[in-house]
């Protein structure tokens, strides 16, 4: 009945199913992924993206906790430094346009450890 991935696929008697992560609602996965404290050393690795873009330039930055608190604060901060916009995904950041200049410049002084 799983799809190999451990989530349920289709079942009639289980009852109220989570509609983002598709597991039962007293089983539900999303609390979990942002659950973790934020370290005190963060190591952040910054790169571009084009694939799947239609040809636009994205700039990922991956490797950060999955804390929402965390992330969307972050978010909101790099995307008034650089002056553009941007999304929280899962464990990153992505930003609209090739900022990695800008953005490494900005994680540095925030005391990360970045790479990329």
């Amino acid at each position: 009945m799983g799809d190999g991935k451990g989530r349920l696929v289709y079942s009639t008697g289980i009852g109220a199913m989570c509609p983002d992560c598709g597991w039962p609602k007293d089983n539900c996965q999303c609390s979990r992924q942002f659950d973790q404290p934020v370290p005190l050393k963060i190591i952040a690795t910054v790169r571009m993206e084009k694939k799947g873009r239609g040809g636009k330039t994205v700039t990922v930055v991956d490797g950060l906790p999955r804390n929402a608190a965390f992330l969307k604060e972050l978010a909101q901060e790099l995307k008034r430094a650089c002056g553009t916009g941007g999304a929280v995904r899962a464990d990153g950041v992505e930003l609209q346009g090739d900022l990695r200049d800008r953005i490494r410049a900005v994680l540095q002084q925030k005391g990360f450890v970045v790479k990329g």
